[in-house]
């Protein structure tokens, strides 16, 4: 004889939820580089940041901007892609396959945030992949990854 109470209770199924890079709050930003660093680094493996996806940089003088992806629903850049090198990502922005990328650079030209830069050394786009390795390094807690459904 079973006991109800151990039986497990049936999970409802989960929703997938996707995530994109936001930066709300950059007058918390103290201009560290971290997230360039941490992007380079980790995602591009190189150890300049300017191999960011991610570009910090001042305005004015004064003001800190982050130049980022804005995880468009219909991607100008993916459309602009002639080997499906970036593909539209459910949730938005895009999933690159640098292994079908011919160095173009129409991707570059048809960002419409023109954050997409270009890695002259290697003949690729530099692209933000909606990763959220940048977050993590953040140490003010400026970037974030925003919740889509």
């Amino acid at each position: 004889m079973q006991a109800s109470h151990l039986t497990k209770p049936k999970q409802e199924p989960i929703s997938k939820k996707y995530k994109v890079l936001k930066a709300d709050d950059m007058n918390k930003c103290i201009g560290c580089y971290s997230c360039m660093l941490a992007c380079a680094r980790i995602v591009h493996g190189d150890y300049s940041p300017n191999k960011s996806a991610i570009q910090i940089e001042t305005r004015d003088g004064h003001k800190m901007v982050a130049n980022i992806c804005r995880g468009c629903f219909d991607p100008p850049c993916a459309d602009a892609c002639p080997t499906d090198a970036l593909l539209p990502r459910t949730g938005g922005g895009v999933r690159y396959h640098a292994d079908q990328c011919m160095g173009c650079g129409n991707c570059v030209k048809a960002c419409s945030a023109q954050v997409i830069r270009w890695n002259s050394e290697e003949k690729r786009p530099i692209v933000c992949i909606q990763c959220g390795t940048c977050t993590q390094f953040c140490p003010h807690n400026v970037l974030s990854m925003e919740v889509r459904e």
